[in-house]
């Protein structure tokens, strides 16, 4: 099929500023249903969320692994704590591991995003789409700026994470759901990749580390209780399940408040922080004299080329290989001079250049195991809906459930 120089204009303004379906042929293995806003889940995810003792409308959360290319949905069970139901493999992502920092890198974001009724777009070119909610406080604190950037289906990405179709219209469906239950906000956690040990030291040289460090903070609450964390933003950092002091309040651009952390939280990540020190020490020693090279986009689309001519008349047809698979381990002298460089929005285009990162200093972890919280801490509903304001303080909820849980 000829493409004119218009459609090609449309394409790379997409990629620049994000999803913006504006592509034509914007559709990938479409099911055929009569309603796709409504159409219930499969029935083999029924199944699965009744055997795990969960409610049909019960509150949900999402994870994002890009190294791996897996988006997780879990949901709660009649006991408040979480589970996942089912895992699906990103058909597409762009850019490589790190935050989105600007519009036009075509980074996929990376951090803790509230989603909300207002976040649903029934109406996208790209089948359906949920906005991730892109930027959140934590990015406009730092000085990060994008649009567009959503869960979508059509298996294509400038900026975005891409399902097919089918796996977009359930996982809407999952959304839609916890919705029509009373969830205010799903929580979305997108990281670079899970934050074990062994993945930390892997990733050690990489200049994202100090941001990935504030992340796994939040990583390693929601492993420890399962349950989503609180999440708020003071002094340009994440911060999870603190409790700030009578009269205090978060404001993502000043000094935190003095904060607690609830007793039993703290005694439960104790344990949890032991284990993965001595699982750090081990991995150091595994990978020494060792660096990762995380691969560029090119080199991810390089695993699925013959995938990817299959369909060269589809513009919209556009997966991504395993980050995980193209990269690779270098030794210390073979790495020496290369680096990750920046590239501007076109180049990334036109290149799949390496795409610009940032980092943000780390929240220190709190050395804290034993048992686990018995309330759902719920996320502060999304600054971006309806049009936001610059980020300013934000009160201290009165009766945070984090601290209702350690009164009991």
């Amino acid at each position: 099929m000829r493409v004119t120089s218009t459609a090609l204009l449309l394409i790379f303004a997409a990629a620049l500023a994000g999803c913006n379906d504006t592509l034509e042929s914007a559709a990938y293995d479409t099911p055929r249903v009569s309603n796709k806003v409504e159409q219930p889940l499969p029935s083999r995810l029924l199944a699965e969320i009744s055997k795990k003792g969960m409610e049909r409308n019960a509150p949900i959360m999402l994870r994002i692994f890009k190294e791996e290319g897996k988006l997780e949905v879990w949901k709660a069970k009649t006991n408040n704590r979480f589970d996942k139901v089912v895992e699906y493999d990103i058909c597409a992502w762009s850019g490589r591991l790190g935050p989105k920092v600007k519009e036009g890198d075509r980074q996929a974001p990376e951090g803790f995003y509230p989603l909300t009724p207002y976040h649903l777009n029934p109406n996208s070119q790209y089948f359906l789409a949920i906005n991730t909610g892109f930027p959140n406080q934590f990015d406009r604190a730092n000085g990060r700026n994008g649009s567009h950037l959503m869960i979508h289906g059509a298996c294509s990405s400038s900026g975005c994470y891409s399902m097919t179709d089918q796996q977009i219209m359930e996982i809407y469906a999952f959304a839609r759901d916890a919705f029509k239950g009373g969830q205010q906000a799903i929580q979305l956690q997108a990281f670079p990749f899970r934050m074990t040990a062994e993945n930390m030291a892997r990733h050690r040289h990489n200049p994202n580390y100090e941001f990935w460090k504030t992340l796994k903070v939040g990583y390693d609450h929601f492993e420890v209780t399962k349950r989503p964390p609180d999440v708020n933003v003071c002094g340009k950092n994440y911060v999870f399940n603190q409790i700030a002091a009578e009269g205090s309040s978060f404001n993502p651009q000043a000094t935190c408040p003095a904060t607690t952390t609830p007793p039993a939280l703290e005694t439960a990540l104790a344990g949890y922080n032991k284990a993965y020190d001595e699982a750090y020490a081990k991995a150091l020693k595994k990978f020494d004299g060792k660096i990762w090279q995380d691969p560029t986009e090119a080199e991810r689309k390089a695993l699925v080329a013959n995938l990817r001519k299959s369909r060269a008349h589809d513009l919209a047809f556009a997966p991504t290989g395993s980050a995980l698979k193209a990269g690779r381990f270098l030794k210390e002298d073979e790495a020496a001079g290369q680096t990750q460089a920046p590239a501007n929005g076109a180049a990334a285009i036109n290149q799949m250049a390496e795409a610009e990162s940032g980092s943000a200093s780390a929240q220190p972890q709190a050395a804290s195991a034993g048992q686990v919280a018995a309330g759902i801490p719920i996320p502060q509903p999304n600054p971006l809906a309806p049009p936001v304001a610059e980020a300013t303080a934000e009160p201290a909820p009165k009766r945070s459930l984090w601290r209702l849980w350690s009164a009991q």
